[in-house]
Order: C-alpha cells, then sequence, then structure tokens
C-alpha cells in the first residue's frame, strides 16, 4: 500500500506552485557556463550543486510523502510534462553554445575545459537521461522521439531498448544486466552493464522484428536511428569544435552514462523477484525497487525516486508517481546524490546498504535459503 495521506487532487496538482520545484534542474544548465567563462575553483558549482547541496536539502527539508490522485490527466499535469519538453532544446543549446565556445577559450587550460565537459556531463546524465526515461515511456511520439534525441547527446541511445525491452521485464532477475546483484560493487557492475546492456538491447530488438518475420537488418529496427543520431552529434561536435570538441563531446557522454549506470546501480542493489520454476519469476511488486522519500533530491530527479511505484506501474508521469511507506517497499537510507557518492566506495555502500538487503529477504523471502543462484552471473536461474 501506498503511504496513506490525503492524495493531492486534480485541480490541487494543476497549480504552477506545485509544479515550480520540479523546475530547479533547469538553473544546473546556465551552472555550466559559470564554469566555462571563469574556470578555476567555478568549475566545482555543478557537482557541488548536484551531488552536495541537494543532499543539504534534503536533510534540511526531510521527506515528501504526499501521493498525488492517480486520476489526474494530462491537463492537470501541464507544468510538468513541460519540463521535460523544454530541457531538450535547452539541453542541446547548451551542449553545441559550449562545444563551440570551450574549445577556442584562451583563459582556460586543457584541464579547466575538461573539466567545463565533465560538468556538463554531470548535467546530461542527471538531469538529461532521467528525463529522456520519463519520455521514452509517454505514449506521445514527439515525446518518445525527444527522448532518443537526448539520449543521442550522450552517445547511449540502446538505453531506451534496453530499459523498456528488458529491464523492464526482467527487473530483480538474473536476467537483467542492470539489477545489481548483492555484494556486487559498482566497479565490477560497470563494465558487466557497459558491455551486456548493448547485447542484449540489440538482442531484445532483433527477436521482436525475427517474430515479425523481418531481418535485424529491415530498417525498422531503432538501432538505424540510434546510430545516425549519435553520428549527427559527434559530426556536429567536429563541426562545431573540431577535433578537440569531438574530444570534450565523448567526455560529457562518458561522465553521463557514469551518471545513468551510478543510479541504476542504487535502484534495484541486492533485490530478487522469486524464482516460480521453469524460468518464470514472480511479477514485479513494489518491494522489488528502492524507495526514497527525501523530498529535494526529489525535484532534482523528478520524482524517479518513487523508484517502486514506476516498476510497479510504468505508464504513470511522474507527477502521480506514488510512494511507499517501509511496510511495502525497502527505503534508501539517503536520497540518489549521496547514495551515487557512496557506490563509489564498496566497502561503505556494502556496510550501508547489505544488512538492508539481508533484512529484506528476511521480511518478504524467509522461505529461500539459498540466494546463491539469485546472485551469480555464471549461475542464473533456468530459463
Amino acid at each position: 500500500m501506498t503511504d496513506k495521506n490525503t492524495p493531492i487532487q486534480p485541480s490541487e496538482l494543476a497549480k504552477i506552485s506545485r509544479a515550480l520545484p520540479f523546475w530547479l534542474s533547469l538553473g544546473l544548465a546556465p551552472l555550466a557556463w559559470v564554469g566555462a567563462i571563469y574556470g578555476g575553483w567555478a568549475l566545482l558549482i555543478v557537482p557541488v550543486t548536484t551531488w552536495y547541496l541537494f543532499t543539504a536539502l534534503d536533510a534540511a527539508l526531510g521527506l515528501n510523502t504526499e501521493n498525488a490522485d492517480v486520476s489526474a490527466n494530462d491537463d492537470a499535469m501541464y507544468w510538468y510534462k513541460m519540463i521535460t519538453i523544454i530541457w531538450m532544446p535547452v539541453q542541446f543549446v547548451m551542449l553545441a553554445s559550449l562545444l563551440w565556445y570551450v574549445p577556442q577559450a584562451e583563459h582556460l587550460s586543457s584541464i579547466e575545459r575538461i573539466g567545463v565537459f565533465f560538468g556538463v556531463g554531470v548535467i546530461t546524465g542527471t538531469v538529461g537521461i532521467n528525463y529522456s526515461h520519463e519520455l521514452m515511456h509517454q505514449k506521445d511520439r514527439m515525446e518518445r522521439w525527444m527522448a532518443d534525441v537526448l539520449l543521442a547527446m550522450v552517445l547511449y541511445s540502446h538505453f531506451r531498448s534496453e530499459h523498456m525491452l528488458v529491464h523492464h521485464r526482467y527487473v530483480a532477475t538474473p536476467r537483467d544486466p542492470v539489477t545489481a546483484r548483492y555484494n556486487e560493487g559498482f566497479h565490477r557492475f560497470y563494465p558487466r552493464v557497459l558491455r551486456e546492456s548493448l547485447i542484449s538491447s540489440f538482442a531484445a530488438e532483433k527477436a521482436m522484428l525475427a517474430r515479425k518475420n523481418l531481418p535485424w537488418t529491415n530498417r525498422s529496427n531503432p538501432f538505424w536511428r540510434y546510430w545516425a543520431l549519435q553520428l549527427t552529434f559527434l559530426a556536429l561536435a567536429f563541426a562545431l569544435g573540431g577535433w578537440s570538441g569531438v574530444g570534450l563531446f565523448a567526455i560529457q557522454a562518458s561522465v553521463a552514462i557514469w551518471q545513468l549506470e551510478l543510479v541504476n546501480y542504487v535502484e534495484h542493489y541486492g533485490l530478487s523477484r522469486k524464482h516460480l520454476g521453469e524460468g518464470k519469476y514472480e511479477h514485479v511488486h513494489p518491494h522489488h525497487s528502492w524507495n526514497a522519500a527525501h523530498k529535494a533530491s526529489n525535484w532534482l530527479l523528478i520524482n524517479l525516486q518513487r523508484h517502486s511505484d514506476h516498476h510497479y506501474k510504468p505508464d504513470r508521469r511522474f507527477p502521480v508517481l506514488q510512494n511507499y511507506g517501509p511496510d511495502d517497499a525497502p527505503q534508501l537510507p539517503f536520497g540518489y546524490p549521496l547514495m551515487t557518492i557512496l557506490a563509489m566506495m564498496p566497502p561503505v555502500w556494502r556496510r550501508v546498504m547489505n544488512p538492508r538487503v539481508r533484512k529484506w529477504r528476511n521480511m518478504y523471502y524467509p522461505e529461500i535459503a539459498d540466494w546463491k543462484p539469485y546472485n551469480s552471473a555464471n549461475n542464473p536461474m533456468p530459463r
């Protein structure tokens, strides 16, 4: 069950004052330019804001356990929907303008130029990929197209196929590359997921085409669109900044991908759906994703931390994602900004999270004595 607060009614949800806190992310784009103009210590402004300022705000503002009425329609969510739609051109302008400016900025050293695009990657990963995630789940073709453009800007277009066709189907099972296994440190998870998610996403699209008696080379394969869009952005980077522009573009893309996979690591670490035999698993429930109700980081991440409800009801827009209490979903001790920092320190991560995973196992699956088949990539459950 979700938290038992009186639901926010659609008429109240529709007020722009309700949506305004989620617009904070738009303020990150100008911060990238502050770093580019001043260099030096100003380069820290983006990572400090996204990781530390929002962590401090979480501590100060606490949790938000309010839930909106799930019957709210798109009219009631207009101001929320506009955030994700506006972001795509904002990110494009930020990225293109900096690709033109930074390579020729004589006041910036080579290290400072890399630092600018490290910050850009934090933004395109924290906000851009997150917004593409929201957009790819919508029925509107324009929104799904915008998701593809955002992903092409970070050279990770296959994430759409992997997320929609693999992750949501196999989450919390050994068949999902993106589900971090118990005791699997991020430094092992990261190279594995980079390799396996690309393979699994292409295989999923190929299998869909095969069911229609079509080869993978058919033009309806979205990978053709993915590759074309990515090549377009690489060409744009070269046109704006030469080979230096291409290198800086690749740096921001790599940072953005790292940010995404850090979040993926946190979202399902150690959680497993019960194997029912003959390669089948129980349905996805809220307790198969970590939930975090921290107010400020949910503003930044447009309620991504209400991940328990997202996997339970993937078609819900972010304003009506429901928060689950500790009786119904496992709770993260901190918001994603701090949790992703902890994920980069495996001993600290295990000290914080492993006891929580063990408690979760005892709470939901006391009958399972041997968890090794759920944990091992080399010994997956029967398919």
